[in-house]
């Protein structure tokens, strides 16, 4: 099943059609903290949300756990949820992640509509059909592939976003300029990002979502094609695991320094422009800073790597770019090319 994405136009509208549509004996909203009182308190007087229950979780993804699932499922249960039940997943890629997990593990499984409130989100968590959780130190090591019923992007939730949360949404809609084509990359490494214009950053959000919604109907289950998504992933989410233990990084800033050191392995292996690497390194680092790694983590981040799920054999596979928009999967890079791209990354 291809979810369906709306990108709203009136939002309220579109949630009780969506509502309407499912004829679901009870709903359930799942929020966390930060959700709960930023975004719960200006659609809860919807109509078709009155007799919803709300479930809150802690916010951060380090709640994105175990224990979080099963304070969802006891929720549920408590709440008389049945096969026939819906969950609404009100928040950012943690709580979509997560949300749509418990709703597709909750009997077997229950309807889920996705309602992505970070840029995050909307770009990326909430499509795609990827749900799960971090486990034994990992990042989404536990999970299923399976689609929301509907996934709703009100742009107006961007007005809710400090700084830090449009970049790291904003590094997922640079992978996608990357993967698409040069007319896209342009315009984003030409964004003004510290003083967004969110009209403009919705109309580019638009095209991003559509980009990833053409990878994934292609290969919804992550055979092949689809990761061309991962461009910037491996080395992100070793980033992104080595930081949980420290001080954690939002996954958007781990996926720019992944891009860098993944761009960085693009000129050395496939031929990718010194110049186009240069121009998305630069708009990287005026904008995300530098991650504090030193060469003591390398062992540490290369053992990560060695974990991540897209690796075949007892190799290390990445994402390379042969020229923007020319994508090349499953190359496999030794772990003395990956110290090189790390040292890049520090020093440039």
């Amino acid at each position: 099943m291809m979810q369906n994405v709306i990108i709203c136009s009136s939002f309220k509208n579109e949630l009780s059609a969506c509502l309407s549509g499912c004829n679901n004996d009870k709903v359930f909203v799942l929020v966390d903290d930060t959700t709960r009182e930023k975004c719960w308190g200006l659609i809860k007087d919807t109509i078709c949300l009155k007799e919803v229950e709300v479930i809150t979780i802690g916010t951060t993804d380090s709640n994105k756990t175990l224990d979080s699932v099963v304070s969802v499922w006891e929720a549920l249960q408590r709440g008389g949820a049945t096969r026939r039940s819906l969950l609404i997943n009100l928040g950012g890629g943690m709580v979509t992640d997560l949300g749509g997990f418990a709703a597709s593990t909750f009997k077997r499984g229950i309807d889920f509509i996705n309602v992505p409130t970070t840029l995050l989100a909307m770009v990326d968590a909430s499509v795609g059909g990827k749900t799960g959780i971090n486990f034994g130190g990992l990042k989404n090591e536990i999970g299923v592939f399976n689609e929301a019923n509907f996934v709703l992007l009100n742009t107006e939730w961007l007005k809710t976003l400090d700084a830090q949360n449009i970049r790291s949404g904003y590094a997922e809609m640079l992978k996608h300029g990357l993967i698409a084509d040069e007319k896209m990359w342009a315009e984003l490494i030409n964004f003004e990002l510290d003083n967004p214009d969110l009209q403009q950053l919705s109309g580019m959000l638009r095209k991003s979502v559509r980009v990833k919604e053409r990878v994934v109907q292609e290969d919804p289950q992550e055979k092949s094609i689809r990761k061309a998504l991962n461009l910037g992933h491996t080395f992100g989410h070793a980033f992104e695991s080595w930081a949980l233990g420290k001080e954690p990084i939002l996954h958007g800033y781990a996926v720019a320094f992944g891009l860098i050191a993944e761009l960085y392995l693009s000129v050395l292996k496939t031929g990718f422009s010194t110049l186009c690497m240069r121009q998305t390194v630069n708009f990287i680092r005026d904008n995300y800073g530098t991650l504090p790694i030193t060469c003591d983590d390398y062992p540490t981040l290369i053992e990560l790597m060695y974990h991540d799920k897209k690796n075949r054999g007892n190799e290390i596979n990445v994402t390379l770019l042969g020229r923007i928009g020319d994508v090349r999967i499953n190359q496999s890079v030794s772990e003395d090319e990956i110290k090189e791209a790390l040292d890049f990354l520090r020093e440039g």
